[in-house]
């Protein structure tokens, strides 16, 4: 399937490791000329260099690093065409313990750079004529996680404005979707579990009975970023192996 994605121009935010570099991978693979964000300068840059994107190193938490974001892509590309929200997530914890203050850091770190990019980058969204917004999210936006209760109350408020967007901007053709990874194999999964990762019981809630890999999340952003994917907008897809039990 030729995907259309060649020639084209993507932003992949926290490219330098985990789903954001697998994600660059695949794009890249399939023709796009990718910018690569991530705080990271040596890592990036060597990733960067190995894919042929672009790496621009920053902190999406600044304005001024995602207005030198979008200004480079644009300098050397010439167009924006695809942007991929991914970041980190905030830290667990139980809802009991959270203040106001950790709610206020986890909106300033999941919503309000999603809301600067996507305004930095909509004009150049709308002159290509077929813009794509993907958002990596989590599970937590449709069944919340045990004692990840910043991201169960926060990631949801994103998918609310994503989907709003996404009827707002459907009349220009632009589209915008969220991904919903449920167990990947990332640093983030190690962090949570340890470094063996799920430990048998966790592994035995998910049908699948394994962890996901961060190409198969690429390869769900390759498909909703392409052409085959233009009547696909405000959806939530989750990639989790069939974990979640809910029907919608």
């Amino acid at each position: 399937m030729d995907l259309g994605l060649s020639g084209r121009t993507a932003i992949v935010l926290g490219a330098s490791q985990g789903m954001g570099l697998a994600i660059s991978e695949g794009l890249a693979s399939e023709g796009a000329d990718v910018a690569m964000f991530a705080r990271r300068a040596e890592v990036i840059e060597r990733e960067a260099k190995r894919i042929g994107g672009l790496a621009v190193t920053g902190d999406l938490t600044s304005e001024a690093d995602l207005e030198r974001l979008v200004d480079e892509t644009v300098k050397a590309f010439g167009r924006i065409d695809v942007v991929v929200l991914n970041g980190g997530g905030p830290p667990p914890g139980p809802a009991a313990s959270v203040t106001a203050a950790d709610v206020a850091a986890a909106v300033e770190l999941l919503l309000v750079p999603h809301v600067r990019l996507v305004g930095l980058c909509l004009p150049y969204l709308r002159k290509s004529g077929r813009g794509r917004i993907v958002a990596i999210e989590s599970t937590s936006v449709k069944e919340p996680i045990a004692n990840l209760a910043l991201s169960n109350a926060v990631r949801p408020g994103v998918v609310g404005w994503l989907k709003t967007l996404s009827r707002e901007l459907g009349p220009e053709g632009i589209t915008v979707n969220t991904i919903a990874p449920g167990r990947i194999d990332t640093e983030r999964l190690h962090a949570l579990y340890g470094p063996d990762g799920p430990p048998p019981e966790a592994l035995a809630l998910i049908p699948a009975r394994r962890v996901g890999a961060p190409a198969e999340i690429a390869a769900t952003v390759c498909f909703l970023a392409s052409e085959q994917a233009a009547y696909i907008s405000g959806a939530v897809v989750p990639v989790d192996g069939g974990m979640l039990n809910g029907l919608f």
